[in-house]
């Protein structure tokens, strides 16, 4: 397993991704000065961003992995990303998801689709954690 969306694993029989890159961001409001440079302040954390590419080969992969994800898309709910060596990311949703057939087959069916699936994190690990803890010391009282 190289990572899990919610209950989509990303693995050779679903889907690969060759690629992962993060973007985070944070927030500084401006108050522009007579004579001088804007003064900055720091207002907060603004987005964390994750964009997975990758592809999927028929021979190993399915299509079916890429109607998955639209339908996690379409509840419009946040998921948590979980990397294979057990990171937490957080909870995240799922902003957009892109694919590219190539190299048909004479039936129409690709021989390879590629895919880039755009992330933005709602929760961070630490609350995503303490909200669960939270909620099994709760049912446990």
């Amino acid at each position: 397993m190289m990572m899990i969306f919610g209950m989509f694993v990303f693995s050779i029989p679903t889907a690969t991704y060759q690629q992962l890159q993060r973007s985070t961001t944070w927030n500084h409001a401006n108050n522009s000065r007579v004579g001088s440079m804007p003064a900055y302040q720091y207002v907060g954390k603004g987005e964390d961003k994750i964009t997975l590419d990758g592809s999927i080969v028929p021979e190993f992969g399915s299509q079916l992995s890429l109607t998955a994800l639209r339908a996690m898309g379409d509840t419009g709910k946040s998921f948590p990303l979980i990397a294979g060596n057990g990171k937490i990311y957080g909870l995240w949703v799922l902003d957009s998801v892109e694919e590219t057939q190539t190299y048909f087959f004479k039936n129409g069916k690709p021989r390879k689709v590629e895919f880039s699936l755009k992330l933005t994190k709602t929760q961070t690990a630490g609350q995503l954690i303490g909200n669960v803890l939270g909620n099994m010391v709760s049912n446990l009282l």
